[in-house]
This record gives structure tokens, C-alpha cells and sequence, in this order.
């Protein structure tokens, strides 16, 4: 599936045992790899303890779509994935709310 910077997407994940896995939203921060990869960060609905590398994801971010449940992003855990393990695409966000984003990525990575 293609996605876009800004995109939010649900992913299908497997465990080292490559027989179960789990579906996990995303962010894509960049999405033009090569090899069909893009980097992700990943976002967890559990809010209740923000720490200083993570950012709330507010459905005010959207410009089209929404997740289901109030979200945050978890900078420290930036990772690449494969294109071929999105399963759907909730939306996108605002060039404005991404900016903001890759201010913040960019502040806790000194870059």
C-alpha cells in the first residue's frame, strides 16, 4: 500500500515466531526509503503517563480521518517498516501539526 509523510496507518506487526502478530497504528514520518520501507513512529492510546519524548496526537491534527481512541506519539521509539505490512490508512495529518512534530523529533534527537 502507499502512504505518504503524515499519513497515520494501521500495521500488521509479527513476533519472532512470524505465526502471530498484532495490529498497531503508526505514523509515517518519512516514506520514501528504499526497498518499500518508511520510518514509523509508533502511537499508543495509553495516555495517562506522557513523558518528555512523547507527543499527544490530537484529532484536531487531522485534515482528513481520525483514530479511534485519543492517542500519543512515542518519539524514542522510531523504527522502519516494511509498505507491504500496512493493513489500512486512518488519515493524515496537517502540515502544520507535522511540523510541529518533526520540531519535536528533531529537539529530543539533537538534530
Amino acid at each position: 500500500m502507499e502512504v505518504s509523510t503524515g499519513d497515520v496507518v494501521l500495521c500488521e506487526f509479527y513476533f519472532s515466531d512470524l505465526l502471530q502478530s498484532k495490529k498497531r497504528p503508526v505514523l509515517v514520518l518519512k516514506d520514501n526509503l528504499p526497498f518499500d520501507d518508511f520510518i514509523a513512529i509508533p502511537i499508543s492510546s495509553r495516555i495517562e503517563n506522557l513523558h518528555q519524548d512523547e507527543q499527544l496526537l490530537d484529532v484536531d491534527c487531522f485534515v482528513e480521518g481520525a483514530i479511534p481512541k485519543p492517542s500519543k506519539l512515542i518519539l524514542r521509539k522510531t523504527f522502519v517498516v516494511s509498505k507491504s505490512v500496512v493493513l489500512k490508512r486512518y488519515g493524515s495529518l496537517s502540515k502544520k501539526c507535522l511540523s510541529k512534530l518533526k520540531q519535536n523529533f528533531c529537539t529530543y534527537f539533537n538534530c
